[in-house]
């Protein structure tokens, strides 16, 4: 590890990417010293870092436990394991390990709303932001998502509430957020790279719930299900019929209602967002703002225009009858089962599936039950189109492809009117494109030339 600019400081803030430099105007904004290091040789946009902060030592390079034990806290991003030996022997030295979500949690006096799981929790906590909103809440949205939870500080003094989207890996350092409400939404593998296994990663997301004050429980999902007392504030959702004071669904005069207890709330139909996996995810932003006490009929006029998130099962077009679907999004195998599974009833044909990338270290064998069912052929791409070609391989149809366009020319040939053509990887992205947008993007440009022809013929 090169040293940048000699100066000591007992604070070291581990990583320069958005959330490093977020957390670095941050102690600089409250008069805090601190000292920066990066993993790599030459940060991006290191010139106008060592400009931003004239007063702090920089460090590039692999991180050095001679280094970093120097410290009494060290603010680790969240794209940087606390498992990496020179961290773990800066706390064996007595260091502090935190990281933003922390720093947030030392200091936030207004309500919080925390968000995790496995999946679906960007569009939750999107949704739970524009519900609060139209509620008449001043509403901060951010974490994980959009704007980091520190950079959200700066304008406490008009804030209601705040609402954060949360990785394991924020999580990891977060000892006491001592949320207003928290949900963890589903578990499935995923990170299983960084991860030890399901377990570790459990108890990563399962921080969320520290010193909570209310709890939201998915009720299909035993994994969700928080170690707290019978005692504390709870609501529950699931796809089946809701308990008397719960959230589920119920199939009345061939309709399908979100209810609350015997109450109807909402049908399905009324909705932008389709798939019984966005039924769940609605309900479960309903009870976190129960929870806080939200008139629920309030909000309905805003549910009913929320259109969902970019490259979460959305619809793209339609051409000869064939729906194109981007879920670009869907990253593990999680993700993808639900998407089958949401789609998969609600549809006359059947699911062509473009799934590939990087696995990430995870087993692809669960897609197969879904797959069976609801597939017509899966059209695997990328560094690990063989492992999950051979995961399904027993169950249906399967071609293994080497590029995503060329997936996507494969299941434009066979596929008829009353199908869906859908990506939704189960895969991170990185072995073709920079990230899970940029193949979405591609994916969208893809299905927009192919609708185009049918005008232009």
């Amino acid at each position: 590890m090169s040293q940048l600019i000699s100066t000591d400081y007992k604070r070291l803030i581990v990583g320069l990417g958005m959330t490093g430099l977020s957390a670095a105007r941050y102690c600089q904004s409250r008069g805090w010293a601190f000292d920066l290091c990066d993993s790599r040789d030459v940060p991006p946009g290191l010139d106008a870092v060592r400009s931003e902060f004239p007063q702090s030592a920089i460090y590039s390079g692999e991180l050095q436990a001679a280094v970093l034990s120097q410290y009494d806290e060290l603010i680790v991003s969240p794209g940087i394991a606390v498992s990496h030996p020179a961290i773990a022997a800066a706390r064996q030295a007595g260091a502090r390990i935190a990281g933003d979500i922390q720093l947030f949690a030392d200091v936030c006096s207004k309500p919080l709303i925390a968000i995790t799981g496995s999946n679906g929790k960007s569009t939750v906590t999107t949704l739970v932001g524009e519900l609060l909103a139209a509620a008449g809440k001043r509403v901060a949205v951010g974490g994980n998502i959009g704007i980091p939870a520190l950079d959200l500080l700066r304008n406490d003094a008009g804030i209601d509430i705040y609402v954060l989207e949360l990785s394991s890996f924020q999580l990891e350092t977060t000892e006491n957020l001592a949320a207003s409400a928290a949900v963890v939404l589903n578990m499935s593998e995923d990170h299983m790279d960084r991860y030890q296994g399901m377990a570790d990663y459990h108890q990563a997301k399962h921080r969320i719930f520290q010193q909570c004050r209310g709890v939201v429980v998915n009720r299909d999902d035993a994994l969700s299900q928080p170690l707290v007392s019978d005692k504390m504030p709870r609501l529950s959702f699931g796809v089946n019929k809701a308990d008397i004071g719960q959230f589920g669904l119920e199939r009345i005069d061939g309709e399908s209602w979100i209810m609350f207890g015997t109450e109807k709330i909402i049908a399905a139909s009324e909705l932008k967002i389709k798939g019984q996996h966005n039924l769940a995810n609605v309900m479960a932003a309903l009870a976190l703002i129960k929870l806080l006490s939200v008139d629920i009929t309030a909000v309905l006029p805003a549910l009913r225009e929320f259109a969902g998130l970019d490259h979460r099962c959305q619809w793209l077009g339609n051409k000869a009858g064939v729906d194109f679907y981007n879920d670009s999004k869907g990253t593990n195998v999680g993700s993808t089962l639900a998407a089958l599974y949401g789609l998969g009833p609600e549809i006359n044909g059947k699911i062509w599936l473009l799934a590939g990338g990087e696995g990430k270290g995870q087993d692809f064998s669960p897609l197969a039950s879904a797959c069976e069912r609801y597939a017509a052929e899966v059209l695997t791409f990328g560094a690990d189109a063989g492992t999950i070609a051979a995961a399904v391989a027993n169950v249906c149809p399967v071609s293994q492809q080497v590029t995503l366009a060329e997936a996507f020319t494969r299941a434009c040939s066979v596929a008829a009117a009353g199908d869906v053509i859908l990506l939704s990887p189960a895969c991170a992205s990185f072995d073709q494109f920079k990230n899970y947008v940029a193949r979405g993007e591609y994916f969208a440009q893809l299905v927009k030339t192919e609708i185009s022809t049918e005008v232009a013929s």
